[in-house]
């Protein structure tokens, strides 16, 4: 098998402030695998430095060093061993992404279907999805609720964290109007007693959930018990899920384990195909 890889620098229309900084554009990598039947598979990788501390750089050089490894595994091999290959050369989740989203796309090709025809009999015909709300002042907050609520959102997210959180929560409440879902998203940015405050504090506007109000699991577990809102765990908690896989399959694995307890899973991802294929089998929404 052979492993392309192509780098593009997407810029976002409007920068997205959040608690890690402004996101004025996105990295990405995107990833061919075709056997010697010719099916191609399709992955990509997306990091964040400034939110997941790794650099463009590091999973140019990681994907480079798959590619040197796939071409030389035989031509039957499987889509563990091509994985157990990569991670043997560079552990690197944010890499390892795009080589496992290429094999799925790649075995659900030669089988004629999409994906999701691999995971499950029944699927969803569309993945409801919330709109994201920067960081920015009330009066942006605001707007940009509004155009939600207009292109028919009937979820948005709010980054909060940084800045005045009670005036932007409370500007895209009044905007949005009261049968808009509200979810917040610190990334992270407080300790569990800002936390607590914080959330306390904002419940009364109406919150669905908040995500990553603070790192870690005990520290998300000492927050969930202090307040009324739900907590939610961000893309991190596929770094606690005991399949080897990663991005698709780990996120896959986690959304079967939270249905399975009936809890809510809420996949996103910059890949659209990923967080729709994991909402599929989660049934939540974005």
């Amino acid at each position: 098998m052979q492993l392309r890889v192509a780098a593009e620098t997407v810029a976002l229309r409007v920068p997205l402030a959040a608690a890690h900084g402004d996101v004025r554009e996105r990295v990405l990598f995107a990833v061919e695998l075709e056997g010697r039947d010719g099916t191609l598979g399709h992955g990509e990788a997306a990091p964040l430095e400034p939110y997941d501390g790794v650099p463009a750089e590091m999973v140019a050089l990681a994907l480079d060093r798959y590619a040197t490894v796939i071409g030389a595994l035989p031509e039957d091999a499987t889509g563990v061993q091509v994985m157990d290959a990569c991670r043997a050369e560079a552990d690197l989740p944010q890499a390892l992404a795009a080589v496992d989203l290429a094999l799925w796309d790649r075995a659900a090709r030669r089988e004629g279907a999409p994906v999701v025809a691999l995971l499950t009999d029944t699927w969803l015909e569309s993945v409801p999805v919330n709109a994201t709300i920067g960081a920015g002042d009330r009066g942006t907050a605001a707007t940009a609720a509004a155009a939600a609520r207009e292109a028919g959102f009937t979820c948005v997210k709010v980054k909060v964290g940084v800045g005045d959180d009670a005036g932007r929560v409370a500007a895209v409440r009044a905007a949005a109007g009261p049968g808009m879902a509200l979810r917040l998203d610190a990334n992270g940015a407080w300790s569990v007693d800002e936390a607590v405050r914080t959330i306390e504090a904002l419940h009364p506007v109406g919150l669905e959930l908040v995500e990553e109000p603070v790192h870690g699991i005990r520290a998300l577990r000492a927050v969930r018990e202090r307040v009324p809102t739900r907590i939610a765990m961000d893309v991190r908690i596929c770094s606690h899920s005991p399949t080897r896989g990663c991005a698709f399959s780990r996120g896959m694995t986690v959304a079967s384990s939270m249905r399975a307890r009936a809890r809510s899973c809420c996949p996103h991802s910059a890949s659209r195909r990923v967080g729709a294929s994991i909402a599929t089998r989660a049934r939540s929404p974005m």
